[in-house]
This record gives structure tokens, C-alpha cells and sequence, in this order.
């Protein structure tokens, strides 16, 4: 299973970032072997609106059949649905201490989005 996580950095030491939509880049994490890719988020990081959803998008086309996120726009939150995605909510914290979290099914599964929309 593939579990994608907005990230400040490169690697499974880094932080989780708190924006979903206008993080820099994601981590997309193999939880069977450990392997990782990264997905750099530049066009999206200063979009004026719409970064939730092609964000989103990105994910899944990675093969992401799960995400966790700080938090969740509404959008983005939709994208996810509709693509049958789980959306788990987590705090900030080293993104290979939520993979541990993940793994022992701790991470709670979001039931909506938690956060107004960006209008631009």
C-alpha cells in the first residue's frame, strides 16, 4: 500500500508539513518495503487557488491509496472520496514516526474536510 504525506523535506526523517495543498513537495511511502518517491509541488505551492485538488490529483496519480494530512480542504477532501482514497489526520512529526503510527492503525480516518477552502 502506498500512503502519501505532505513533506517539508527529501527523506522518511522529515517533518510532516501542515498545509495539504500548498506543501512543497510529497512523500509517497511504500509501507510494505519502506521505498519512498517524491513528488515536488512547486506549480501548486503559490497557485492563487486550486492547489488542493491538483494536489490531489498528483497523489493519486502516484498510486496513493492513502493520505495523511494535518489537514484537509474541502476539495481536496472530495478528490479523495470520489477516488476511494482514505484521508488520516495526523500531527506534525517526523513523517517515518507516522508510518510506525499507520502501521499499528492508530492514525484516525478523517470523516470530512476540516478546513475552509482557499478562495483566491
Amino acid at each position: 500500500m502506498k500512503i502519501a504525506f505532505p513533506a517539508t523535506g527529501t527523506d522518511l526523517s522529515c517533518l510532516l508539513d501542515g498545509r495539504f495543498g500548498r506543501a512543497p513537495r510529497f512523500l509517497v511511502v511504500d509501507s510494505e518495503t519502506n521505498s519512498y518517491q517524491t513528488i515536488e509541488n512547486d506549480g501548486n505551492a503559490d497557485a492563487s487557488q486550486g492547489a488542493g485538488i491538483q494536489s490531489a490529483q498528483a497523489v493519486i496519480a502516484a498510486g496513493a491509496t492513502a493520505v495523511v494530512s494535518v489537514h484537509f480542504g474541502p476539495k481536496a477532501f472530495q478528490v479523495f472520496e470520489k477516488a476511494g482514497i482514505k484521508t488520516l489526520q495526523a500531527d506534525i512529526a517526523p513523517i517515518s514516526d507516522l508510518m510506525d503510527k499507520f502501521r499499528q492503525g492508530v492514525l484516525p480516518r478523517m470523516q470530512g474536510p476540516d478546513k475552509a477552502g482557499h478562495a483566491g
